[in-house]
């Protein structure tokens, strides 16, 4: 099976990321939004399997 992106999933993830990126640039309170990234990203990874505690300072 291949599992690589496809253009079109590969432009979805970037724009994902850019609007991270914008939300935090735009937060009265960055720490608390970088907190949140982290909150929704660990989760995201976790469905899929992914446990991210050696991942944590």
């Amino acid at each position: 099976m291949d599992e690589r992106m496809t253009e079109k999933e590969q432009a979805t993830a970037l724009i994902d990321e850019y609007t991270r990126l914008q939300r935090i640039k735009a937060a009265k309170d960055r720490d608390e939004e970088i907190e949140y990234q982290i909150k929704t990203t660990r989760a995201k990874l976790e469905a899929l399997g992914i446990m991210t505690e050696h991942l944590d300072k």
